[in-house]
């Protein structure tokens, strides 16, 4: 059995939202875990806290919280709507702006410890060298702690191409703009189209399988691993 020319679009549509939100964190996310990582202020704690809220909060509430901010009521949609963008839920942007969130911390705590795991003395070095902050940073400090940078963007895309409920409660069931395969698998089961069902999950499950696989490889190699906590 081949794929619909649905399940194709839902395929091409998630990578796409998946390739977006990985990009955006990747460049979101590193100035962030930079700052958690060398911080001592306060406030790391309720930051930190912020940014792992959700590995244990249950995606639909996360999407209804979402949905009522992007709304024509909420601060999110308020600003939109008076820059002229309109409201953001059940678009493909809305999408992208929830999923950043969502995978957040899948991104920023990889990259954070593997910015601690480097300690003072790469800094240090670069110092003495007279080397200025963004020279350290880009020439000594990414380098160094690549093995992080690679775990997030596997673990950020991998995670995004699996969300279900802050889809479904954002962006809803609209074919071509908001429909991934996640809410495709579950169209196919409602009308009990196990055999089209069955060849997408397979998909993902392998998917997620050699994922897994190779950030495990990448642990044992270089000893290091992406999240602090864990669902």
């Amino acid at each position: 059995m081949n794929f619909s020319d649905s399940d194709i679009e839902t395929i091409l549509l998630t990578l796409r939202l998946a390739t977006t939100v990985t990009l955006l964190l990747m460049l979101i996310g590193t100035p962030i875990a930079w700052w958690l990582a060398r911080t001592k202020s306060a406030w790391k704690g309720p930051v930190s806290a912020v940014v792992a809220l959700p590995l244990v909060l249950p995606p639909t509430v996360l999407g209804f919280y979402f949905l009522v901010a992007m709304g024509p009521q909420g601060v999110i949609g308020e600003l939109t709507q008076s820059l002229g963008f309109g409201t953001l839920p059940f678009t493909f942007t809305g999408l992208v702006v929830a999923s950043v969130f969502y995978s957040m911390p899948f991104v920023v705590q990889p990259i954070q410890n593997a910015f601690e795991a480097l300690g003072d003395r790469p800094l240090e070095v670069a110092a003495t060298l007279r080397a200025g902050p963004w020279d350290t940073f880009f020439s000594v400090i990414v380098p160094m702690a690549k093995p992080g940078f690679i775990t997030a963007a596997v673990l950020g895309f991998a995670h995004t191409v699996g969300e279900f409920g802050i889809v479904l409660m954002v962006g809803g069931n609209i074919p071509g703009e908001t429909r991934v395969m996640s809410v495709q698998i579950y169209d196919h089961v409602e009308v009990m189209d196990y055999a089209q069902a069955h060849m997408l999950a397979g998909m993902m499950l392998l998917f997620s399988f050699l994922v897994l696989l190779g950030l495990y490889s990448l642990r044992r190699r270089h000893n290091i691993w992406g999240l602090k906590l864990e669902r």
